[in-house]
This record gives structure tokens, sequence and C-alpha cells, in this order.
């Protein structure tokens, strides 16, 4: 799905990103790779464990998986068909007790909050939207990650829903206003247009890594040369040597 302020719009579908996608080549290129269902129509479990076991058999990078998870067998199912990490949205603000548990049974490491965020005007911290959006919980930003980090969970995925698809840059005003207030690992989505976006917000204290989907989509190939330019720009990323196959394989 391609999004634009969380409207979407199909991409393709699966088969199509297997053949358009070289997972291994990919994963030179960037560190993890995230799997969310935002089908708002469909919200079958089985048919996305077994689109994500898919993906996971070409592909050699960790990945973070969510969606419609609302029990914890969702999130071992996740786990069992490939990811290493399950990302919860609206289970933050409405099931503290399956967040906790989601801690007690996988780790903290293994759970990703992840938080949509509006700009309000006459609000300076941002508002935060659950389903997709379109529900407010009455929170800020700053507050919504206090309470995702008081419930354990270990990292944090921030999306401005205002940025989002604009490819207008990543919400840096905003995110840098968090400081020093975060505790864990900080990803932030969003707005990223071009390889500069990538590399100003990386730079940022509270970030520890930047998301992005449209670039994924359009600019497949061009990974490696975003990653080369944030590099560039000082941020340490690790780097690989490429190496070829055996022939035989």
């Amino acid at each position: 799905m391609l999004s634009r302020n969380f409207t979407l719009q199909a991409a393709g579908d699966l088969d199509w990103i297997m053949e358009h996608y070289e997972f291994d080549s990919i994963a030179f290129s960037i560190d993890e790779l995230v799997v969310l269902n935002v089908d708002r129509d469909i919200s079958d479990m089985e048919q996305f464990c077994g689109n994500l076991a898919k993906i996971s058999a070409h592909c050699f990078m960790p990945i973070a998986a969510g969606g419609r998870i609302r029990r914890v067998e969702d999130a071992e199912n996740l786990l069992k068909s490939g990811a290493d990490k399950v990302v919860v949205n609206s289970t933050i603000f409405l099931d503290h007790g399956l967040i906790r548990a989601l801690v007690a049974c996988f780790g903290s490491q293994s759970v990703i909050a992840s938080i949509d965020y509006k700009r309000v005007q006459g609000n300076e911290e941002g508002q935060v939207y659950i389903e997709n959006g379109t529900r407010p919980v009455g929170m800020t930003l700053p507050e919504a990650v206090a309470h995702a980090v008081e419930l354990g969970a270990g990292e944090l995925y921030l999306t401005s829903i205002t940025k989002d698809g604009t490819g207008q840059g990543l919400d840096i005003e905003y995110i840098s206003r968090i400081g020093d207030r975060v505790s864990v690992p900080v990803i932030i989505s969003g707005g990223a247009g071009n390889f500069r976006h990538l590399s100003d917000a990386i730079k940022l204290k509270s970030v520890s890594a930047v998301s992005t989907a449209n670039l994924f989509n359009f600019m497949s190939d061009n990974l490696t040369e975003a990653r080369e330019e944030i590099i560039a720009s000082g941020t340490p990323l690790a780097t690989w040597e490429k190496t070829a196959r055996n022939a035989n394989r």
C-alpha cells in the first residue's frame, strides 16, 4: 500500500512484490523490514501470517510485523511466521493488559509500540490517533510515548499522519521536542521524499532509525545509494561486503 495522510492506495499484491524486489540485495541497504497489515476491510490474521512467511523465506534481515494483534496468540503466530518483533498500535491504548502480556511472553525487545500523531493548531506536541488515524485518544505525543514505555514497550515507531506520504521531509520539529524524554530506541516515519530527508532525521538525538515506505516502493534499487548518502553525511551506519553466491546454488 501507498499512503498519504493515511489515505491508502494499492501499489501491488504480494506476487508483484516478490517479482520486483530482490530482498537479498535490499538486505545490504536497510537494517530492518517493517511489514504492517493496514487493510481496513480484511482482518484475516492467518492470511497475513501466510504472506509474511513467504516474505521472510526470501528475506535475511530482521522483520518487524504487526496490525490487528488482539491476542497473545496473534503475536506468537507472527513470530512463528518469520517476524523478529511485533508492532502494536491501537492496543497500546485499548488493552494495557495485552501489552504487558506480550512483554512478559516475548520480552520488551520484541514489542514495538507504533504511535500515530497529527499536528494540531495551537498544540505544539501533537495529538495521537488510533484505528488508522481516525480516532483521537486524548494524549499528546510525549504523553503517549511515556505511556508506551511505562507499559514495557522496548521500541517506538512514531509516524506523523500530517507528513505521511507528502515527500516533504520527516517531522523533525515535533520529534526533536521529545529529546531526552525517551529511554528506548525510536524509529520515525512519515514524509521522507529524498535521501537528505533520511540523513537529516537520523541525526536527531532522540532518533535511532528512520523508516520509509514510498522510497522503498519507488526507489528500491536506490536504497543502497540512500544508505551511502547517510554515511557520507557523517552518520556511522554498518556496512557489509557483498559476496557472490555459490554458482551451484
